[in-house]
């Protein structure tokens, strides 16, 4: 929107004073609007606080009404919302991190972030994103209700665009900027060094960094000291971390220094994104996750330049396997439970031993990859 625009956190309103010369108009119109880019997700959206938009004629009564301006912003501002899924780290990228990228970047940081719903422990653990965003500190527009007070702005954006439905992307029908691009802005917010994996010529006088990042609670590696032993024998520089207890600049540094990483199907995956260009991502994927496991993980890398492999296991490797007699029917037709149902058995109650036998051929092959 451009004219004169004032934000109304008391109403949850933005009137908007279109400064065109059209005088005669005098109706006014209004709309709602959710500032949440994951609008196919009807959970979502309902965690997201819903906003009136009222577009005002000059010409109209109602713009004599208009609440007066506390506060006068010269930079236009982009409004949004950290509510939704946004506290998932996986959501926090695909939902917020990337479509305020690709929303704010052509503003060259003379932009203001305006946030509702806001989390505060989210805000920092992102500042560092948001500072590379804009040059000016955020807009708590919550708070702003608390204080009173009317911002007002020339130009706004209300929502984030780029998401399209593509998880952990950008969708190419509504800008220009690439993966590659919110890769590479990444690694000049955090300084991270690394541009690309090793290249292998001799095994022996190289150490490729391998990183298995180990869940708690649900999908965790239930033998990940045997894991780590059997890639140190390959040949590997192994680290086992737990990436949510880090804080951002910790887990892009960590990840951007390693040329493999192995984790089960989980939100620490996400911090691919810090890897550098032609690192390996080798995705454990539990029983009956392989959809989600395509589309939130194996089909992102294909945008970011990194090379993918995937160890499905068995159900001998599950700890499914000692809850249900082998051919019960969550080994056989796991798509016939609920989705809450089904959510509890294999998203939140399973764990993973891996079978090493069968596993080090996957490790073996993102050697290879590193020759190539």
């Amino acid at each position: 929107m451009v004219g004169d625009i004032r934000i109304d956190p008391d109403a949850t309103t933005v009137y908007y004073g279109d400064d065109t010369d059209n005088t005669t108009t005098t109706t006014s119109s209004s709309w709602t609007i959710k500032p949440y880019a994951r609008t196919d997700d009807a959970s979502a959206m309902a965690l997201v606080s819903e906003w009136s938009v009222k577009m005002v004629s000059p010409a109209g009564n109602d713009h004599q009404h208009l609440p007066n301006c506390t506060q006068v912003h010269d930079p236009p501002g982009v409004f949004f919302s950290l509510g939704g899924y946004s506290g998932n780290h996986y959501h926090g990228f695909a939902d917020v991190l990337i479509p305020l990228f690709v929303t704010s970047r052509p503003f060259d940081r003379q932009v203001e972030l305006l946030v509702i719903d806001t989390q505060p422990w989210m805000v920092n653990k992102v500042k560092t994103i948001m500072q590379a965003l804009s040059r000016y500190d955020e807009v708590d527009i919550d708070r702003s209700k608390q204080d009173g007070k009317i911002h007002c702005f020339s130009r706004l954006v209300i929502g984030l665009k780029g998401r399209g439905r593509k998880e952990l992307g950008i969708s190419p029908l509504e800008t220009d900027y690439t993966m590659k691009d919110f890769r590479q802005f990444l690694r000049s917010s955090y300084s991270l060094r690394k541009t690309r994996a090793i290249k292998l010529k001799n095994p022996m006088m190289n150490n490729p960094q391998l990183i298995i990042i180990s869940r708690k609670g649900s999908r965790a590696f239930t033998n990940v000291n045997e894991i780590a032993g059997m890639a140190t024998k390959l040949g590997y520089y192994v680290k086992v971390v737990e990436p949510d207890d880090k804080t951002m600049s910790e887990s892009a540094e960590m990840m951007n220094s390693c040329d493999v990483v192995v984790g089960v199907h989980g939100a620490g995956l996400t911090n691919m994104v810090f890897l550098p260009d032609n690192a390996v991502v080798v995705q454990v994927i539990p029983l009956a996750l392989d959809w989600s496991a395509k589309i939130y993980y194996e089909e992102p890398t294909k945008e970011m330049n990194l090379r993918y492999l995937q160890y499905k296991i068995k159900k001998e490797e599950s700890s499914l396997i000692g809850r249900y007699s082998p051919d019960h029917v969550v080994f056989t037709t796991p798509w016939s439970f609920k989705w809450e149902e089904f959510r509890s058995i294999y998203m939140q109650n399973q764990n993973v031993t891996v079978d090493l036998r069968r596993f080090r051929p996957t490790l073996v092959k993102a050697l290879e990859l590193l020759h190539d």
